[in-house]
Formats: structure tokens, C-alpha cells, sequence
């Protein structure tokens, strides 16, 4: 199916492939023009991406599957900060502190979902590679849906 992973939180300077779940028409939009920096989240603005393709097929939720996409891309997480508690006190400005990511680790109660969460401050980190079809992957629901 694609990357399972364990709990192994990123490396800083290392490059990694993720993926971005989206519509098909931010898709078009993000192919032809590159991320843009989210205004918020949980993690506070930036470009949330997941090494979990199983965590991305998800997005957009409660979207019909034959309008999802999911973006492949290659992305060097540069300084990584570990989150994983609400309400830290670098939840959301991190990117303030000098980092150029954040990581949430599975099962640390931050997503519902218990898969990991990765959001990257600048877009300019992040190389599409290619566009993947989700309806094409076997479905895994999770035991909470």
C-alpha cells in the first residue's frame, strides 16, 4: 500500500517523501503554482504533509473520493520540533523559534486519526513529484470510523 511507519520522528536536514491529500482542483492549482503557507492549523501556519500515505488519502474529509488527490512530494524538513501535547507552548510559533518543521508522532493523542502530522513553514522545502489517485489504493478504515 505505501509507507507504514513507526514512531521514528524525522531527522533534521534530512529529506523525506510525504504526501499532501487534497480536492483535485488545489491539486491543479498546487502543481501549477507550489504550496502555499496554510494561515493556521494545528500546528499553526504552514504546509501540513504526512509520511503516512494512509494519513493523507484521509484529506479532504467527508469529500467524495473521485475528487481527492493525493500529492507525492519530496521535502528536507530542515530543523524539526517535536510536538506532542496540545496547548505546548510551541504548538503554534515554533517556526518563531527557528525551527523549519514540526512533527506530531503517531499516537500521541494530537490527531484523531493517530497517524503522524508534519507541517512545514516554508513552501520553498517542498518538490511535487507527482499526483496519485486515491481511489486506485486499497481503503484501510480506521477502528473510530
Amino acid at each position: 500500500l505505501g509507507p507504514q511507519l513507526t514512531d521514528c520522528s524525522p531527522q533534521n536536514g534530512r529529506t523525506y517523501v510525504m504526501y499532501h491529500g487534497t480536492t483535485r482542483a488545489s491539486a491543479e492549482s498546487i502543481w501549477d503554482n507550489g504550496f502555499q503557507r496554510s494561515k493556521d492549523g494545528m500546528l499553526g501556519p504552514g504546509v501540513y504533509l504526512s509520511r503516512d500515505l494512509e494519513k493523507a488519502r484521509r484529506y479532504p474529509i467527508d469529500h467524495p473520493d473521485e475528487d481527492r488527490i493525493i500529492i507525492k512530494v519530496k521535502v528536507n524538513v530542515g530543523r524539526v520540533i517535536v510536538i506532542s501535547k496540545q496547548n505546548d507552548p510551541l504548538q503554534k510559533t515554533w517556526s518563531s523559534y527557528g525551527y523549519d518543521s514540526a512533527w506530531v508522532p503517531p499516537n500521541c493523542g494530537m490527531v484523531r486519526s493517530g497517524l503522524e502530522e508534519n507541517c512545514i513553514w516554508d513552501p520553498c522545502r517542498i518538490h511535487i513529484l507527482n499526483l496519485i489517485k486515491p481511489q486506485l489504493l486499497p481503503f484501510q478504515p480506521y477502528p473510530d470510523e
